[in-house]
């Protein structure tokens, strides 16, 4: 991770509407070869540290008609874009033609400008790797048909939504095992000898380009599930897993490389062993959206060599908005909590500003949506403290309460520290009603010395007694969802 900070905060920008969104705000058409510096510097806010550009790679016109004719597709692109217009519809950034920038967006030279850019200003640049599927008129698709799933007539006879005619080959379209496939792509093989090899060339292409590397559903391309997957299709098990070898050889061109995985099914831990730096973190973004304080407590416990590795989220360009799914004083505290753990922290664009509209990955332009203020100056508040505060250990720590007050099970609480005392202490109320509790501070050197306490977010002190914190803890009151980020001093 040469280069890179251990807790690094990553913004992700939807590249098309993004741009399409710069062209209204300015008046022109804007690509990535000519997005104003002013506009980057917005983009490098204090405490951020990465920007993934999602969706730059040329897309495919034959994805593109298939969604243009799926009436489900038609139907949730109007209900984003009640105005949708043919033009809005620009097709799937995981309908991959080929890993160029496409020229739409400012091409290769554009590409390149904008990681100058970022660069410029102490910013790293994050690009995808899709490794499960590429588009259906992708070149290898007809020049390498055996990199792919092949089936027989019967199969296409049997199943026309699963099967495409390829030449004189019959093609699975991609899938994971628990959905439909996805009538846009061609399935690729993860035990073919010439596709794991293509992969790596093809990753070495795009690390040339970038800081950092998204790969998307990773897990599928493990030997458990791929085999689960697709059984007889796939062909003789290999002895080695997919990533390992691959991500081996890839370091050793790209030694700073920073490796992002999308994964679910709780297989994080596999593929952090299998050589990936971060790997997303649903479980903790399904407990803070939709569980209590006691899950998201108990999911923390698990050690610091896998946390370190976690990217955290409210939301992606998977997810619905967090201003839809966690509004007001929930997504505030979630935000608090999940931006102080260790490992990575994702942002979305337009998360800052409160956009409710889901925004299908198919579209070029966000529908309007007036910007909370408020908000945004909260949440850049947040990053930039967040950045402060995540250094050296950390510990979560319990909280304790009274035989007639139960709330302190609503309080979350941990520390960076280092090692002898606390230097900055976390305490949220995960709950819609207020919270008392004793914070436990478990480090003896704190005793007969004065402490401020300073909250980074509103800016109160707090002057308190190390000898009574050394004994009895911290007490904190709370309101619904309030929090704490306290530096001690």
């Amino acid at each position: 991770m040469t280069g890179w900070p251990a807790t690094p905060a990553i913004y992700e920008i939807d590249t098309w509407p993004w741009l399409v969104g710069l062209g209204r705000r300015l008046g022109r058409t804007v690509t990535l070869s000519d997005v104003p510096g002013e506009v980057w510097d917005e983009v490098a806010a204090p405490g951020m540290h990465a920007v993934w550009l999602m969706g730059v790679w040329e897309r495919s016109p034959a994805g593109l008609a298939v969604a243009r004719a799926d009436e489900g597709l038609q139907r949730a692109f109007r209900h984003a874009l009640p105005d949708l217009t043919p033009e809005d519809v620009v097709g799937s950034p995981y309908c991959v033609r080929r890993y160029r920038a496409d020229e739409r967006l400012g091409g290769p030279a554009g590409l390149a400008t904008a990681r100058a850019e970022l660069r410029r200003r102490g910013l790293k640049l994050v690009l995808d790797y899709v490794p499960n599927h590429v588009a259906p008129d992708h070149p290898a698709v007809t020049r390498h048909p055996d990199w792919f799933i092949q089936g027989a007539e019967e199969d296409l006879a049997h199943a026309p939504s699963d099967w495409f005619r390829a030449g004189d080959r019959v093609i699975a379209h991609g899938r994971d095992p628990y959905f439909a496939p996805w009538p846009d792509v061609a399935q690729l093989n993860a035990f073919a000898p010439g596709m794991r090899a293509a992969t790596l060339a093809g990753m070495s292409d795009i690390a040339e380009q970038c800081d950092g590397m998204r790969c998307d559903m990773a897990m599928l391309m493990t030997n458990d599930i791929f085999a689960g997957t697709w059984g007889k299709y796939a062909g003789p098990r290999p002895a080695t897993e997919f990533w390992p070898e691959l991500i081996g050889r890839l370091r050793e061109r790209h030694p700073g490389l920073v490796l992002i995985a999308e994964v679910y099914w709780d297989t994080e831990w596999l593929l952090q062993q299998q050589g990936f730096d971060f790997c997303y973190d649903k479980r903790l973004y399904d407990r803070l959206a939709h569980e209590d304080a006691a899950s998201v407590r108990k999911h923390l416990e698990a050690g610091r060599d896998y946390q370190d590795r976690l990217i955290r989220f409210l939301e992606n360009h998977d997810e619905p908005r967090a201003a839809a799914t966690t509004p007001g004083g929930r997504g505030r505290a979630a935000a608090v909590a999940l931006s102080t753990l260790p490992g990575g922290t994702l942002w979305h664009d337009g998360q800052f500003e409160g956009r409710r509209t889901h925004l299908p990955i198919f579209l070029a332009r966000y529908p309007d949506e007036p910007a909370d203020a408020r908000l945004r100056d909260f949440h850049r508040r947040l990053v930039r403290v967040a950045a402060t505060v995540r250094r050296g250990d950390w510990r979560q720590v319990p909280t304790h309460g009274w035989a007639d007050n139960p709330t302190h099970q609503d309080m979350l609480a941990w520390a960076w520290h280092d090692g002898r005392v606390p230097r900055d202490l976390t305490v949220v109320n995960y709950s819609g009603r207020p919270a008392q509790c004793r914070v436990e501070l478990p480090w003896p050197e704190l005793a007969g010395r004065a402490w401020r306490l300073a909250d980074r977010m509103d800016g109160r002190v707090f002057e308190r007694s190390g000898s009574e914190l050394a004994a009895d803890g911290l007490y904190v009151d709370l309101p619904a969802w309030g929090f704490h980020i306290l530096s001690f001093e």
